[in-house]
């Protein structure tokens, strides 16, 4: 098992597949990562030699942000918008859908299950 940026990727996976369950690697990135490191798209993870597996590694090191740094950038960036009372800040805080999403019938997801509110006495 090719253990590559602190993630276990799948041995039986080709190799681009295998790339993308790594946090900030997409299908694009995963192919020029194959394509950088002359690796053909249609090998498997299993079949890489250690040493194709370590220049993977070196090359995601050093030109990727990914996993925990990115988490913690995301984050960072999360915290500066609350900070500074941005618009997206403010979504952030209370919880609601931030990239516009109307919230009148839907974003159940973002605002957790619906609260009953009394009805009309009679």
């Amino acid at each position: 098992m090719a253990r590559i940026a602190g993630v276990n990727i799948p041995t039986n996976k080709r190799v681009p597949i295998a790339l993308t369950y790594i946090t900030g690697i997409g299908r694009t990135s995963a192919d020029q990562i194959c394509e950088a490191v002359n690796i053909d798209a249609s090998r498997r993870v299993n079949e890489l030699s250690d040493a194709e597996v370590l220049a993977v590694r070196e090359y995601i090191d050093a030109n990727l942000m990914v996993e925990g740094d990115l988490r913690r950038d995301v984050q960072m960036n999360i915290k500066r918008m609350m900070d500074i009372g941005s618009y997206r800040g403010l979504r952030h805080r209370r919880n609601l859908p931030v990239r516009g999403q109307r919230t009148h019938t839907n974003a159940r997801t973002r605002k957790g299950p619906a609260k009953a509110i009394a009805g009309k006495k009679k």
